[in-house]
């Protein structure tokens, strides 16, 4: 009997008959474990952690492109578009 890393749950499998490289899923957390050994067999979560980075970028991409320039006063420059878009708006 297996146990998962991240939440203790016992995961029914025959330790004799993984192999290295296997994916496992735990019932409980629902985590991805990978065997990383067979003999005793352990179990590593599969990390979450490269998802998370690629959300920070994407994160970090999304507040780059909220962020308003200001002149040297404090002021709120305004982007060309939105000039153009005052522009068309007069007429």
């Amino acid at each position: 009997m297996l146990r998962c890393p991240e939440c203790s749950a016992e995961i029914d499998v025959d330790e004799d008959e993984v192999e290295e490289g296997e994916i496992l899923s735990c019932p409980e957390c629902e985590c991805e474990l990978e065997v990383s050994q067979t003999h005793p067999v352990a179990l590593n979560p599969i990390s979450d952690d490269l998802d998370e980075e690629e959300d920070d970028e994407e994160e970090d991409e999304e507040d780059a492109e909220d962020d308003d320039e200001f002149d040297e006063n404090g002021d709120l420059l305004e982007d060309e578009d939105d000039e153009d878009e005052a522009e068309d708006d007069d007429e």
